[in-house]
């Protein structure tokens, strides 16, 4: 792929929830990568609303609104000058306003484009590498898409904030992208590491800097087994099928390495505390699909995750 010019204008990285969690993944991958740090806050009230509240040992915890901050570098480097904005939800009223309200706050920093992420549920079989397709606000910036090797979104919507703050970007005269990865239909509500590290390739490509994705990578790998064994038993009760083509770059391991895998080995006992804790994680995955890889790798390290993989995959089945 070739190498971009650096880019050396103000972006405004906006991200909120949604099929995948590749948004979410993708901007709190580059504040965590690149230092940032919380800079603003955009008031909640008159835009969110309290939707269900948590117990924990019968008690009622009292509810909080949606944040939603903007982060900074304290020293943007050329080429990086970021502003992230995170949204723990969407609201539940006046988006087109909101989008203006993020806008205006982001304005401060001298921000000239807008880049939004989201995902496209497709037939990509788990083994696939997903593609990132792109939609943006002139037809100048389509070109620069072009030559970073991003495909155009042809025809079709982009819902939630991650559209309209676009349209808002568009109003105000500022430079609006959206980077779309593409992530398996039957698991939206899979956190999707993969398909966030193809958006955030395809997001330092288009700006001409390098990001070091080996933490990210780490559990690219995890997830994708995740996927597969949700695919497999999809196929078994619901018939769902996927085509996978016989393609050796996506082959997923080795015969020795399968038959190794199936065989059987005698289960861990777990004490009263390692399975409250596991408990524990399971709740809070129900809450937050956010943190089914902290889930994964802790069913991982105890060596139980075939005791609890049924209860683990029907997190998944359906999105939310």
């Amino acid at each position: 792929m070739p190498t971009a010019k650096p880019d050396t204008s103000k972006w405004l990285v906006a991200a909120w929830p949604g099929m995948g969690n590749v948004a979410v993944l993708s901007a709190g991958y580059l504040l965590q990568k690149l230092g940032f740090e919380a800079v603003g806050e955009l008031p909640p009230q008159g835009r969110f609303d309290i939707e269900n509240v948590d117990v924990h040992g019968g008690l009622i915890e009292t509810p909080r609104l949606p944040r939603n901050l903007l982060f900074r570098h304290p020293e943007p480097a050329p080429g990086r000058d970021f502003t992230i904005f995170l949204g723990e939800s969407q609201p539940s009223t006046g988006s087109y306003g909101f989008a203006h309200e993020l806008i205006e706050a982001a304005s401060r920093f001298g921000i000239e484009r807008v880049v939004t992420f989201a995902s496209i549920a497709s037939q990509l079989h788990p083994s696939k590498q997903p593609r990132v397709f792109g939609a943006a606000t002139s037809k100048e910036t389509l070109d620069e898409m072009a030559r970073a090797e991003i495909r155009n979104l042809e025809e079709g919507q982009i819902g939630g904030l991650n559209g309209v703050v676009l349209g808002a970007a568009a109003k105000r005269g500022l430079v609006g992208v959206c980077l779309l990865g593409e992530i398996p239909f039957f698991a939206a509500g899979v956190p999707n590491p993969k398909t966030a590290r193809a958006v955030l390739g395809a997001l330092a490509q288009l700006g001409g800097f390098r990001l070091d994705m080996t933490e990210l990578d780490k559990h690219v790998s995890a997830m994708d087994t995740v996927m597969l064994r949700l695919l497999e038993k999809l196929q078994s009760e619901q018939g769902i099928t996927i085509d996978e083509e016989d393609d050796a770059e996506h082959e997923v391991g080795t015969g020795e390495k399968d038959e190794e895998a199936s065989r059987p080995k005698p289960a861990p006992t777990l004490d009263f505390a390692t399975r409250q804790r596991i408990e524990n994680l399971f709740d809070e995955t129900r809450r937050d699909r956010t943190k089914a890889m902290s889930l994964k790798q802790e069913l991982d390290k105890l060596g139980v995750f075939s005791q609890y993989e049924n209860r683990f995959l029907d997190l998944f089945k359906r999105a939310e």
